[in-house]
């Protein structure tokens, strides 16, 4: 994420579009607050098998210990 202020913005907005479309996630800040972002509309192109061949261990489906049941519970 790349924090800009107004003014830069207002000078760079081609290139900041640039960098949107590309994914970069841009914060436009007024005074050193953080008013807008800049993100793309269009969503990363996903692609089918990236997990393919990933193996879950078992253990991951073993139930939590008390204890850390009783913190998730709080």
């Amino acid at each position: 994420m790349r924090i800009v202020d107004v003014e830069t913005a207002q000078a760079d907005l081609d290139a900041l579009i640039d960098l949107a479309c590309s994914g970069e996630e841009i914060v436009i800040s007024q005074g050193g607050t953080p008013v807008a972002r800049l993100v793309s509309v269009h969503q990363p192109k996903r692609e089918p098998g990236v997990l393919k061949g990933l193996v879950i261990p078992d253990e991951l489906f073993d139930p939590l210990p008390d204890d850390e049941l009783e913190a998730w519970e709080q």
